[in-house]
C-alpha cells in the first residue's frame, strides 16, 4: 500500500544515525507532519534539532491522511473561482462544527494562518491543486491536495521528508523518549531509550509532536467507554506518549474526552475512505437501500445517524465519473475495499436490498441534483448527478479517527501548566494538543493544524533558544 510505501521511502531517504552528540538547542518528538513542519522551521532558522521517532518508519499518521488540507483565501481557491471564502468564514464554520468548544484563539490563529502554511508546502515542492466540493460542516470549498486526487498525506510527507533531508537534519528512528528532564523549572531535555540502551539528551527546549491516543484503546475507553469494540483508523504509534509526557511536568489538558469516530470506516481492517468521496458526490444509502442523512453533516452527526440503521452500517456509493479523476478512488477499488457494479441492480445485489428501493433512492438524489435541492435531507451540495455507471461501493461503520483533546497550549503553541502558565521550553503541535478542533474536527483541518502549529512550535522554540 501507497501509506507504508511513503513510510518505507521515508526511512530511506533520512538515514538514522548513531548518537554522536548528546547536546543539541531543540529535541522534536514525533517525525510526523506537525513534527517536520517544527523541525524544518527551527532548523531554517538556525537551531540544532534532533527528531526522535518511536516506530520503524518516519510519518506516523500524516502518512495515512487522505482528503485534503483546508486553507481560505488561497491563490488556487480564488483561481478556482471561490473568491467569497475568508478566514472569518472558516473560523465560524469550524467554531460551528466543534460545537462551540474550540479554543478561540487558537481557532483564529489556524485560520489565519493555513493559507499562509499552504503557500509554504507549495514553495517546498507540494504538489497541491485546490479541490471543488465542500466536505461535512464546510459552507465554501476550501480543500487543498495533490491534483490528481491522491491522498494528502503521501504528497506531504514527500516534500517534509525531502526538505528534512536537504536541510541535514538529525532523524532517529526506534528512539522512544521515555521522560522530559527539567531543571530549575524549565526543560533541560529528554530520556530515550534507544537500540542501544537509555539515553539522555540534553536540550534547550522540546517540541512535542507525537500524535494523539486513536491507537490505545485503553485510554479511548478510559475517556469514553461507549467506544469499546470500535476500529480504529490510526497507526499503531498513536498511543498517546505524548500527553502522558507533558502531564508527567505538569502540563494541563484541554478536550480530553473528544473523541471523534469516523463514518466511512471498514470494519475489518480500519481502512479510511476519505470523506471526500462524498463531497465528490457520493452518498450513504442503510441495508434496506435507502439514504438516511445529508452526507455533508459533521462527521459526528453523519456517524450518529449511520449507527441508528440496521446494522450500525451504511453503504458509500460513488460513480465513473469520480474513478476516472480520482486517483484515491482507483486504489480503494484496487485494493478491494470498493467493489464495483456495473448498474443499479447490482449495488442493489451487493447490498442485498429490494431493487426497487434502490432504484428510488438513485432517482431521488438525480432529481434532487436536477432540481438543486435535496427535499429528503436537505443536502446542501450535490457537484455531480452520480448517474455514471459503473458505479463503486463500500460497507462502512464508524470508526475511532481522530482524539481532539490533548496537551493544552497557547497560540504560540507553548505548552500550559494547570495554571495556564507556560511550561519553559516545552511546546507541542498536532493532534497530541487540545482545543484546536473543540468537540468534533472538520475535515481537512488535521493538515492545516499540524503545519500551521508545527511551524508556529518551530519558530517558537527557535526563538526560545535565542535562535
Amino acid at each position: 500500500m501507497k501509506k507504508t510505501l511513503i513510510a518505507a521511502a521515508l526511512s530511506m531517504l533520512v538515514a538514522s544515525p548513531a548518537f554522536a552528540a548528546e547536546s543539541t538547542d531543540i529535541v522534536v518528538v514525533g517525525s510526523g507532519g506537525a513534527g517536520l513542519s517544527s523541525a524544518i522551521t527551527a532548523t531554517e532558522r538556525g537551531a540544532k534539532v534532533i527528531v526522535l521517532e518511536k516506530m520503524a518508519y518516519f510519518g506516523g499518521n500524516s502518512n495515512r491522511s487522505e482528503g485534503g488540507m483546508n486553507a481560505a483565501g488561497t491563490k488556487q481557491q480564488i483561481a478556482d473561482g471561490v473568491t467569497d471564502d475568508s478566514p472569518a468564514i472558516f473560523y465560524a464554520d469550524t467554531m460551528k462544527g466543534g460545537h462551540n468548544l474550540n479554543n478561540p484563539a487558537l481557532l483564529k490563529t489556524l485560520t489565519e494562518n493555513a493559507a499562509g502554511a499552504e503557500e509554504w508546502l507549495l514553495s517546498l515542492g507540494a504538489k497541491f491543486c485546490h479541490r471543488m466540493g465542500r466536505g461535512g460542516g464546510q459552507t465554501k470549498a476550501r480543500g487543498h491536495g495533490p491534483c490528481d486526487g491522491s491522498p494528502v498525506g503521501i504528497e506531504l510527507m514527500r516534500v517534509l521528508g525531502e526538505r528534512a533531508d536537504k536541510d541535514h537534519i538529525d532523524m532517529r528512528l526506534n528512539n522512544r523518549v521515555t521522560k522530559i528532564i527539567m531543571k530549575n523549572g524549565k526543560v533541560a531535555g529528554v530520556e530515550v531509550k534507544t537500540p542501544k540502551g537509555m539515553e539522555t539528551i540534553n536540550a534547550k527546549a522540546v517540541v512535542l509532536a507525537t500524535g494523539g491516543f486513536g491507537a490505545n484503546h485503553k485510554m479511548v475507553e478510559k475517556y469514553r467507554p461507549e467506544l469499546k469494540g470500535f476500529s480504529t483508523t490510526n497507526h499503531p504509534g498513536a498511543t498517546g506518549d505524548g500527553i502522558v509526557l507533558a502531564q508527567q511536568v505538569g502540563a494541563s489538558l484541554t478536550d480530553i474526552e473528544q473523541i471523534q469516530i469516523h463514518p466511512t470506516v471498514i470494519k475489518r481492517n480500519g481502512a479510511l475512505i476519505s470523506e471526500s468521496m462524498r463531497a465528490r458526490g457520493g452518498f450513504l444509502l442503510n441495508k434496506n437501500g435507502k439514504r438516511f442523512t445529508n452526507e455533508l453533516l459533521t462527521r459526528d452527526v453523519v456517524s450518529a445517524n449511520e449507527l441508528k440503521q440496521p446494522g450500525g452500517i451504511a453503504y458509500l456509493v460513488v460513480d465513473d465519473s469520480i474513478y476516472k479523476k480520482n486517483k484515491m478512488l482507483r486504489s480503494y477499488v484496487s485494493e478491494g475495499l470498493m467493489k464495483k457494479c456495473d448498474t443499479v441492480a447490482d449495488v442493489a445485489k451487493m447490498i442485498g436490498a429490494d431493487p426497487k428501493v434502490v432504484q428510488a433512492s438513485f432517482d431521488q438524489y438525480w432529481k434532487a441534483y436536477d432540481n438543486k435541492k435535496d427535499d429528503l435531507f436537505g443536502r446542501p451540495e450535490m457537484v455531480i448527478r452520480l448517474d455514471q455507471a459503473p458505479f463503486y461501493v463500500a460497507e462502512v461503520t464508524p470508526g475511532i479517527h481522530h482524539t481532539m483533546g490533548g496537551v493544552t497550549i497557547d497560540p504560540k503553541a507553548e505548552v500550559l501548566n494547570k495554571a495556564k502558565k507556560p511550561i519553559p521550553g516545552l511546546f507541542a503541535a498536532g493532534e497530541v494538543t487540545g482545543g484546536v478542533h473543540g468537540g468534533n474536527r472538520i475535515g481537512g483541518n488535521a493538515v492545516a493544524d499540524i503545519v500551521t502549529f508545527g511551524r508556529i512550535s518551530g519558530n517558537s522554540a527557535a526563538a526560545y533558544v535565542g535562535k
